[in-house]
């Protein structure tokens, strides 16, 4: 048998995933993070995308997360984040609504949407369609 470390991805509405996995991969702000049992603690934030979660019976979990914060102990990931879904639960339309919206607020300055605010709703759009993309290609395999 592999060995596992115990993982929690948790929103603020509920808990997404709780079990073993062999892998860990989420979206540190500074790049993506691979978590393995034994993993040295950390602390860090982290940026709206993709986690990965590599199972023991050989398959794999994706979700997504609006950003949040990540702490690993040696034995244990937790994933905490305002919102997480798995991937084959995102709307498509919505995220795409969603990326022309905050693109138009960019564009037009003049709009009632601050920069920072529609940057932020543009990045959370690209990467939820980004799960979705690498969800779809997962399942042709």
């Amino acid at each position: 048998m592999a060995s596992t470390i115990h993982c929690d991805i948790v929103s603020a509405e509920a808990e997404i995933f709780s079990g073993s996995a062999t892998m860990v991969v989420v979206p540190g702000e500074e790049g993506d993070l691979g978590i393995a049992p034994r993993h040295a603690p950390l602390l860090t934030r982290l940026r709206p995308g993709q986690v990965r979660v590599l199972l023991p019976e050989g398959g794999e979990e994706f979700y997504f997360i609006s950003g949040g914060l990540l702490e690993i102990q040696p034995q244990v990931v937790t994933v905490l984040s305002d919102t997480a879904q798995r991937a084959g639960d995102l709307d498509e339309s919505a995220a795409l609504k969603a990326k022309e919206e905050a693109e138009r607020a960019i564009a037009d300055r003049s709009a009632g949407m601050e920069v920072a605010q529609a940057q932020a709703q543009l990045a959370q759009a690209m990467a939820q369609l980004a799960a979705l993309e690498r969800f779809r290609k997962q399942l042709k395999r």
